[in-house]
């Protein structure tokens, strides 16, 4: 069997601290991040005409998985939790090898104290998730409508109401400034609903909480609404 080792070509920022909460898929949630490419691979030769694309391949490492035995089938949150089928049929992050791969969108590139910096939007990368790779997404090639897609052939239903309570609200406003976005992508996120397949199907009150830049958003749900109750610093 062929041994292969790769390199890391640089890492993420994300506003996503943990991974619940992260979306399921690219381009559900419009949240802005960045790929700081190491400085041995910062040749802006090696950049030269990729701002002609407006999106982006990028592959990358499941990085915060626990080190487990790969199993060769898996339960995708999208049927429940409860049916199984196979990994390869799954892009679950429990697999052989810990790789990822989504298309994101690039809004800017830009060197900053001898590191490229990739601007993009629309990824579901945990914060300092290492890249081995990135490739310019091809329209032609990469999208190809005659396409089915199994039981992910539609876009996830956004079945919750999403209200602030007013703690929530002030917090909100008073970084507005420094994260213009912040209510829109908490809005985004939680009416995905990432609440764990055997909690939605309990109907007392759920409270939760995600790590989503530097805070920690407290959030409830209760028929179908979720309250976003307080947006703590962490």
């Amino acid at each position: 069997m062929n041994q292969f080792k790769f390199n890391s070509i640089g890492i993420i920022h994300s506003c996503y601290k943990e991974k619940f909460g992260i979306p399921r898929q690219p381009a559900l949630v419009d949240c802005p991040a960045s790929i700081e490419i190491n400085e041995a691979y910062s040749v802006e030769d090696a950049f030269r005409e990729l701002e002609t694309f407006s999106h982006i391949w990028v592959v990358f490492v499941f990085h915060a998985i626990e080190n487990k035995n790969w199993k060769a089938t898996v339960r995708p949150p999208r049927l429940g939790g409860n049916q199984r089928l196979g990994v390869f049929a799954s892009r679950s992050m429990f697999r052989p090898n810990p790789v990822g791969l989504s298309v994101v969108e690039l809004k800017s590139i830009e060197k900053k104290a001898n590191k490229m910096i990739l601007n993009i939007s629309g990824g579901d990368f945990l914060d300092k998730t290492p890249v081995l790779d990135i490739k310019p997404y091809i329209p032609y090639a990469d999208s190809i409508t005659s396409a089915t897609g199994g039981y992910a052939a539609q876009v996830p239903e956004k079945k919750l109401t999403v209200i602030f309570m007013a703690d929530a609200e002030k917090v909100i406003s008073e970084n507005e400034i420094k994260y213009p976005q912040l209510k829109e992508i908490i809005i985004a996120m939680l009416q995905l609903d990432p609440r764990p397949a055997y909690k939605k199907k309990n109907e007392d009150r759920n409270d939760f909480a995600i790590k989503l830049y530097d805070f920690d958003v407290k959030w409830s749900v209760e028929n179908n609404q979720v309250i976003v109750t307080q947006l703590d610093l962490l």
